[in-house]
Parts: structure tokens; C-alpha cells; sequence
């Protein structure tokens, strides 16, 4: 790395770092507002993920696009109503970047987990939909109970 480099890539970090914590910034990267954002995007993915996953469909992928969608539905509309006004809120598109990066967070979370509890095999693989069954059932619903042993 030449100096000038160094000098060039200093300098481009000082100049970011002033005009991100200029205190007039109206809607600033970084704020609770903007944790409150991924946080709850990272829940609603999560959750989402979790409870398809478990009772909804057979595959992980379908359960990442769900809870995905969930959580970018809930920031959309967020912002859609900080756009009427209608209870003083403000748009922001940085907020809706961060209920992305949320919404991706949680999804990592729970897919993690739902590989690390559930494994990897043929029948239930990574990401890809598991292979059909031997039923002759054109509708396949998975069983749902609960089995009490006393």
C-alpha cells in the first residue's frame, strides 16, 4: 500500500466520520430509533422462519422466504404510514435499511439454529426442497400434536 493511499483512505474516513455525527443530521445511521428498526425486524424474520418451518412447509427455503417477507412487509408498511403522517412518524429509507439488515440477521439466526437442532440430511436438506414422498396423497399436510407420557 502506497502512502498515498494510506493518506487518501485516512482522510476519506475522517471526512465520514465528521459528516455522519454532524449534530444537525435529522436521521442519523446510527440512533435507538434505527435499533429499534433491526431489532424488530430480526424478531418478526425469526419468529416467522421458525413457526413456518415447524407447521407451514416442508422446505427451508420456502420458510426463509416467508419470515424474509414477513419482516420486509412489517418495515414496508412502517414506512408507509410514517408517509401519511398519520402519527407523526417520518419516513426514512434508512430506516427501512435497517429493518433489512434486521429481517437478514434473524433469518440467519434461525436458520442456523434450525440446522444445528434438525441437521442436515437427504430428507431434510440445507436449502433445497426434500425429495417427494411415497404417499399417493396429492396434498400433503405435515402431522401436528403433542404426545404427553406419564
Amino acid at each position: 500500500m502506497t502512502r498515498r493511499f494510506a493518506v487518501a483512505i485516512v482522510l476519506a474516513t475522517s471526512l465520514a466520520i465528521s459528516a455522519s455525527a454532524s449534530a444537525g443530521d435529522p436521521d442519523p445511521w446510527i440512533s435507538r430509533d434505527k435499533a429499534l428498526h433491526f431489532d424488530v425486524c430480526a424478531g418478526i424474520a425469526a419468529v416467522g422462519y421458525g413457526v413456518s418451518a415447524a407447521w407451514l412447509v416442508d422446505s427451508r427455503w420456502q420458510a426463509l422466504a416467508i419470515g424474509g417477507g414477513l419482516a420486509l412487509a412489517t418495515g414496508a408498511g412502517k414506512e408507509l404510514v410514517d408517509a401519511t403522517g398519520a402519527f407523526g412518524g417520518d419516513p426514512s429509507w434508512k430506516d427501512f435499511a435497517w429493518d433489512a439488515i434486521g429481517a437478514v440477521a434473524g433469518l440467519v439466526v434461525a436458520w442456523s439454529v434450525d440446522l444445528w437442532l434438525g441437521g442436515v440430511d437427504h430428507a431434510h436438506p440445507a436449502l433445497e426442497s426434500p425429495p417427494p414422498s411415497q404417499s399417493s396423497s396429492a396434498l400433503h399436510v405435515k402431522p401436528v400434536g403433542v404426545t404427553v407420557r406419564f
